[in-house]
Formats: structure tokens, C-alpha cells, sequence
């Protein structure tokens, strides 16, 4: 009854309304996109790419773009560049003091970094859009029928349309965060996962509902157990420390009467470099597949539900959380705008002090975090030795579930926050019209 009492509030609001259904049109579109296969290719004879992108690192490639990796479609590469041009751009700040000046110049500074991105982000199209090109034709084992033109015209007019693709993704993305509702990159990668999940799931019925296993009871279990892990998931994504923060006194001009200082906190996330490390992780993860045909010896590491790439995958895990959080929770900035704002944290002095311990409480709740991140991201491998099919076992954690559940977070944290901006109105509104009724 509530969540129907929500969406009638939210269908009240004239402007969240029409948010939301902006939102879900672009979503739309960029779907359609991913549909659209690049011209020269013959759809009816893709299923030996998409069956080799079934499970696995190209899997999880396929499953970031909502199949379209798998389709040969205009949106193969998906947002992916401009994701991969986001965390250069962000590790080039920590070395390069231009970017630095720009970190700390506001919006104009942020405007500038924001382009910055963008032209990286074609320039990484431009590299990446070759090498798909080239794997599609060489690794698949996609028959010669398949391109129906080749030469120097396909590879020209797919190069443009993988970059084209990629930069109206970028867009919607852009369009969705600025007009919509929710972050539009998480929300197009998000979408791009669910889109797996109906097959997904219809796989794993077929699975158990075959002779031998374990009929309707085994899925029920499976379903349990995965709302289980979204609900530590959604746990570890909320979990905070607050740090108390006490304010100087002050005196009050209005009645000359002392004020007491207010008390806040400052809260530092247990997981505060979010999916960040397990994408890092995964980056490096690839490269065995890549050197695999050179030196044989990597060929172990290619296989994702593998020991030994799960054991180096973890270890990963846990020292990019810690390098990410190093990098993006400036400890000894925060101690700063604290002193400068006459406030402190009890039992500490100001300054240089404050900044120790705020950075020894980041280092041991990370710890946790990125254990706990680590366990979350080789589940899915787990899973898989008690009978689960492999699409299925990948909503079971890792980079997909964790985006799913900080995205939809996010996405419901803003609908609440129009709603209670629009009850407040509400309420100024009623209080102005019952002080003119008074006069």
C-alpha cells in the first residue's frame, strides 16, 4: 500500500514526473541502439559470436553492454571508453598539477576536466574500436559469409560507427544525469546488466527443472540465498563511521545569549572506493586472455571460476580498495576545512593530528570493506561448483550486483528527496495561506 501511496506522490510532482519519463525514454533509445547491428554484418549469423561471449571475461564484457558486445551492434563498446577515460583522468590528478589547478577551480575547473574526458574518450575509441573489429574477424570463429562487405569499407564506416555509438552514449548518459533522474552512466550500465537477466534466469529454471536438478525447491533456495547477498551487498554500499565532530561555541547576535556547539559527524565509508577496485582488478585480469596464445602458462588465469584467477583477483581487489580510497578521501584536506570552519574532533587537536586519525579510522575500516568486496566479487565462481548456471551465478555478486544496488540507491535516495521537497513546499504554502487567513 505505501509504495502505491509513493508513486501517486510522485506522479503529483509535475517536474519528477516528467524526470522520470525522460529518464525511461533515453533508456529506451539507447536499447534500441544496442539492438542495431554494424552495417556489413549479417545478423542471422551471429550465434557462434554469442555463443563465445557466453560466460567468462567476454561474458562479463557482453553482460556490461546489455548483449550488444555479443550483437555486433553500433553500441558494442557501450560506455565503457568513456568509463575507462573517467578513472585516467582521475589517477592523471593525482601527478599532473594542471588537472590539480582544475580539481580546485569549481564548476568552471569541472567543465574543463568534463571535456577533457570526452576527447579521451574518443581517443580511446579509436584504439578499442579496431581491436573489436580485429577479434570479431580473427577470434570468433565467425564464417567469412558473415561480412557481407569488407576491406578498407567496413573497417572505415565500423570504426565511425563504434565511435559514434560510444559518443551518443556518452551523451545519454550525460542527458539522463543533467535532465533526468539518477546518475545516466550507472543507470545506462545498469540497465545494459538487467537486460541479461530475464535469459539469465530462464537458463537456470531450464537447468533445474531438467532430471536431476533439483527441480522448483533448488530454485526457491538459489532465490533466497540471492536476496541474501543483496541485502549484505546493499549493507556494505550504506555502511558508515561516523566520526564526531564538535563546532566552537558561539554567541548568538540576535539575543546575546551563548550557543552550544553544535555536534556533527563526518562519515567515512566502509567502502569507499565503491566498484572501482573490483574494476581495476578485472582491467588487469584481461591481460592474460590477451598474452594467453603467446605464453601458454597464463592460460590458467583465463578462466574466471578458476582457483588460481579467483585467489590473484581477491588480492587485487584488496589493494586497489585501499590505493582508490588513498587516493579519492583526502584526509588531510578534510582536517583543513575542519580547522578552518572552528571545528574539531574531540580528543584531538586541530590540523595535522586530526588528519592521523582520521586516516588510521579510513585504514581500518577499509580492511573490512575490502575483504568483504573481495568475498562479494568471487561468489559468483563459488556458486558455480553448486550447480548454477554461469549467466545466473553473475547477479550473485561482483561488479554487476554492486552496481545494480549503489545505482538503485542512489536513484530512490533523489525521488525521496524531490518528495520531500515537495512536502515542504506543501507546507510553506499551507502556513502563508493560513497567516493570511489570521489577517
Amino acid at each position: 500500500m505505501n509504495f502505491i501511496n509513493t508513486l501517486r506522490d510522485i506522479f503529483k510532482i509535475e517536474e519528477l514526473k516528467e524526470k522520470i519519463l525522460l529518464t525511461l525514454g533515453l533508456i529506451a533509445v539507447y536499447r534500441f541502439m544496442a539492438a542495431v547491428p554494424l552495417p556489413g554484418i549479417d545478423p542471422t549469423q551471429l550465434a557462434e559470436l554469442k555463443n563465445n561471449t557466453d560466460g567468462g571475461l567476454l561474458g562479463l564484457l557482453n553482460a556490461f553492454t546489455g548483449g550488444a558486445f555479443a550483437r555486433a551492434s553500433v553500441m558494442a563498446l557501450g560506455i565503457m571508453p568513456y568509463i575507462s577515460a573517467s578513472i585516467v583522468v582521475q589517477l592523471m590528478g593525482i601527478a599532473v598539477p594542471y588537472l590539480q589547478k582544475l580539481q580546485k577551480d569549481g564548476e568552471s575547473g569541472r567543465k574543463k576536466i568534463t571535456q577533457i574526458t570526452r576527447w579521451l574518450t574518443i581517443l580511446i575509441t579509436l584504439v578499442q574500436g579496431p581491436t573489436y573489429i580485429t577479434f570479431i574477424k580473427t577470434q570468433m570463429g565467425l564464417p567469412e559469409s558473415a561480412f557481407l562487405v569488407g576491406g578498407a569499407t567496413f573497417w572505415i564506416s565500423s570504426m565511425i560507427l563504434l565511435t559514434a555509438g560510444t559518443i551518443f552514449a556518452m551523451w545519454l548518459g550525460e542527458r539522463i544525469t543533467d535532465k533526468g533522474v539518477g546518475n545516466g552512466i550507472s543507470l545506462l550500465i545498469t540497465v545494459g546488466i538487467i537486460a541479461n537477466f530475464p535469459v539469465a534466469f530462464l537458463q537456470e529454471v531450464v537447468s533445474k527443472t531438467e532430471q536431476g536438478g533439483g527441480g522448483i525447491m533448488m530454485i526457491l533456495i538459489e532465490l533466497i540465498v540471492w536476496f541474501v547477498v543483496i541485502l549484505l551487498t546493499v549493507l556494505l554500499v550504506t555502511a558508515v563511521r561516523k566520526i564526531a565532530v564538535q563546532y566552537a561555541r558561539r554567541t548568538a547576535v540576535t539575543n546575546i545569549k551563548d550557543v552550544d556547539g553544535a555536534r556533527q559527524y563526518i562519515p567515512l565509508k566502509l567502502n569507499a572506493a565503491g566498484v572501482m577496485p573490483i574494476i581495476f582488478a578485472q582491467a588487469i585480469m584481461f591481460l592474460p586472455v590477451a598474452l594467453g596464445q603467446k605464453y601458454p602458462v597464463l592460460n590458467s588465469l583465463t578462466d574466471i571460476n578458476g582457483l588460481w584467477y579467483n585467489v590473484i583477483f581477491a588480492i587485487l581487489i584488496i589493494v586497489f580498495s585501499y590505493f582508490y580510497t588513498a587516493i579519492t578521501i583526502p584526509t588531510n584536506k578534510m582536517a583543513e576545512d575542519l580547522k578552518r570552519s572552528n571545528g574539531f574532533v574531540p580528543g584531538y587537536k586541530p590540523g595535522e593530528e586530526t588528519a592521523n586519525y582520521l586516516d588510521s579510522v579510513l585504514s581500518k575500516i577499509t580492511f573490512p570493506g575490502s575483504l568483504f568486496l573481495a568475498a562479494l566479487s568471487i561468489l559468483p565462481a563459488i556458486i558455480v561448483q553448486f550447480g548454477v548456471t554461469q549467466n545466473w551465478a553473475l547477479f550473485y555478486g561482483g561488479t554487476s550486483l554492486i552496481i545494480m544496488v549503489g545505482v538503485a540507491i542512489d536513484t530512490i535516495q533523489q525521488i525521496n528527496s524531490y518528495l520531500l521537497n515537495s512536502r515542504y513546499d506543501g507546507l510553506m504554502k499551507t502556513g502563508n495561506s493560513n497567516r493570511k487567513s489570521l489577517k
